[in-house]
C-alpha cells in the first residue's frame, strides 16, 4: 500500500485508509468487524478513522487493536457525548476525550476532529459563527498543547461552509464526506482548494456515497427510483456504459478516482468484512486511472455539476422512498 504526506503534519499515511462507522454494532458483530481491522493492518492500511456517533465503534478498535504492534494512525471526533450533548460544555467535552482514550485504549490521540463542525442545527459548536469561536475550539489547543492529541481537525459534509472553518486556518486536517466522488464533485469547488491552500491533510469520507458508488442498480436506475432526477439518471446511465466499456467495477473505479488526485491524503473505505477489505485494497493497488478515463469521467460528472434540490441525500437504491416528508 503506497503512503502519502498528511499534508504539513508529518505523517505519512495510507492511500486506503479505514472508516470506522461499519466495524460496530452497524456492522456484523465483533469477530467480523476484528478480522476486517487486522486484515487492513496486514495489507498497508495505516490510517483508521472513529467517532462517538459511530455506535460502538471506538471500542471495538480499541479491543481488536489492544497489543498491536503495527503502526497506524487513530482519528477521532468531539460530538454527541456525553449526553444531552452541550458543545459549549468545556468539562463535558474533555470527559468525552477521556471517554475515547478509554475505549481506544490509548494514552494519546492522534488527530481529534471537530465533527459536523459546518452544520449549526446538528451541534451549536460556535458562540460567534463568524469567528468560529467557541469552548471546543479551547479545549483542542488545551489538549494539543498538552501532548494528549497530536493534531486537530474538521470532519464534514457541507460543500461551501466548511470552507470558511478551513479558512481560520486554526486547523491541520479535514476529513470532507459526500462531496468527493465519481458523480459528485461539489467539494473541488471550496472546500479542497481551500485545505490544498492553507497545506491541510485531506481526507475523502463516503467515496462511494456510502453505497450509491458501491454497487450497481441497474434496473432502478433504467427503470424505476422515481425519486431519482432525469439529469441524475442520464447521469447514471453514462456512467454504467462507460464502466461496460471498461469491463470495470463501479467501486474500482470510485476509489481509483480518489487516488488519482495527488492532492489527496487518504480515501476511507467503509469495510465491514475481510472479503471487503481485500476488494478495496487490491482496488487501490491497481493505481490512479488513465488520463483518456479521467477526461470521460470528468464530462460524464458534469452533467450534474449541482445536487437537484429534491435528491435525497443518501440515494435510497434498494429501498423504499416517497420524497421528502411523505412518511
Amino acid at each position: 500500500m503506497k503512503t502519502r504526506p498528511l499534508g504539513k503534519t508529518g505523517l505519512q499515511v495510507s492511500e486506503l485508509g479505514l472508516g470506522g462507522l461499519f466495524v460496530s454494532s452497524y456492522g456484523s458483530g465483533y469477530d467480523q468487524a476484528r478480522d476486517a481491522i487486522h486484515r487492513a493492518l496486514e495489507l498497508g492500511v495505516n490510517y483508521i478513522d472513529t467517532a462517538p456517533g459511530y455506535a460502538n465503534s471506538e471500542e471495538v478498535l480499541g479491543k481488536a487493536l489492544e497489543g498491536e504492534s503495527t503502526h497506524y494512525v487513530i482519528s477521532t471526533k468531539l460530538g454527541g457525548r456525553p449526553q444531552p450533548f452541550n458543545p459549549q460544555d468545556r468539562d463535558g467535552l474533555m470527559k468525552s476525550v477521556e471517554e475515547s482514550l478509554r475505549l481506544l485504549k490509548r494514552d494519546t490521540i492522534d488527530i481529534l476532529m471537530i465533527h459536523e463542525p459546518d452544520r449549526p442545527g446538528q451541534y451549536n459548536w460556535w458562540k460567534d459563527p463568524m469567528q468560529f469561536e467557541g469552548a471546543v475550539m479551547d479545549v483542542l489547543d488545551d489538549l494539543k498543547r498538552q501532548g494528549v492529541i497530536r493534531f486537530i481537525g474538521l470532519g464534514g459534509t457541507t460543500a461551501y461552509e466548511m470552507a470558511h472553518v478551513i479558512n481560520t486556518g486554526r486547523f491541520d486536517i479535514v476529513l470532507t464526506a459526500f462531496n468527493y466522488s465519481l458523480l459528485w464533485r461539489e467539494a473541488l469547488r471550496e472546500v479542497l482548494p481551500a485545505a490544498k491552500r492553507l497545506g491541510m491533510g485531506i481526507v475523502i469520507g463516503s467515496p462511494l456515497q456510502q453505497g450509491a458508488l458501491a454497487r450497481r442498480y441497474d434496473q432502478e436506475v433504467r427503470h424505476g427510483a422515481r425519486w431519482l432526477s432525469s439529469p441524475r439518471r442520464a447521469q447514471y446511465i453514462a456512467l454504467y456504459d462507460l464502466l461496460d466499456e471498461l469491463h470495470m467495477p463501479i467501486a474500482e473505479a470510485g476509489l481509483r478516482f480518489i487516488i488519482s488526485n495527488p492532492d489527496i491524503s487518504c480515501t476511507l473505505m467503509g469495510a465491514r468484512s475481510r472479503a471487503e477489505v481485500e476488494q478495496n485494497t487490491a482496488a487501490v493497488e491497481k493505481g490512479p486511472l488513465p488520463s483518456d478515463v479521467m477526461k470521460r469521467l470528468d464530462e460524464i460528472a458534469a452533467m450534474v455539476p449541482f445536487r437537484p434540490f429534491e435528491e435525497p441525500f443518501g440515494l435510497p437504491f434498494g429501498r423504499e422512498y416517497w420524497g421528502p416528508g411523505i412518511a
